[in-house]
């Protein structure tokens, strides 16, 4: 597994995970499965009533799709920008120059 290659240093060699062939196939049948079932529902859904919905109920459905988009992007762009400004990072303790932690008194407890 780390043979010592021709400079002295130990060959790495590539992971090949083996997956079975069953089980992609069968996880691709299944939610093949779910997608169609989806589909449809959505199509009963859609013609098994003759529900007419008013111009408001389009328009605020536009409205509520826009403001659910506006949301996700303003979400995706503060993830975004803390990860750049390193605010994701691991809180690390700063020490003042010439602080002396052995000098502070303990809080007695009376």
């Amino acid at each position: 597994m780390n043979e010592i290659a021709g400079d002295g240093r130990p060959s790495i060699e590539a992971a090949s995970p083996q997956r079975s062939q069953v089980g992609i196939w069968v996880t691709i049948a299944v939610l093949g499965l779910l997608l169609i079932a989806s589909a449809v529902i959505a199509y009963v859904g859609w013609t098994i009533s003759d529900a007419a919905v008013p111009d408001s109920g389009y328009v605020a459905m536009g409205f509520g799709v826009l403001f659910s988009l506006l949301v996700g992007i303003g979400l995706m762009a503060l993830i975004f920008y803390s990860s750049r400004k390193g605010y994701d990072e691991p809180a690390v303790l700063i020490e003042e120059p010439g602080a002396n932690f052995d000098d502070v008194q303990k809080p007695s407890s009376k």
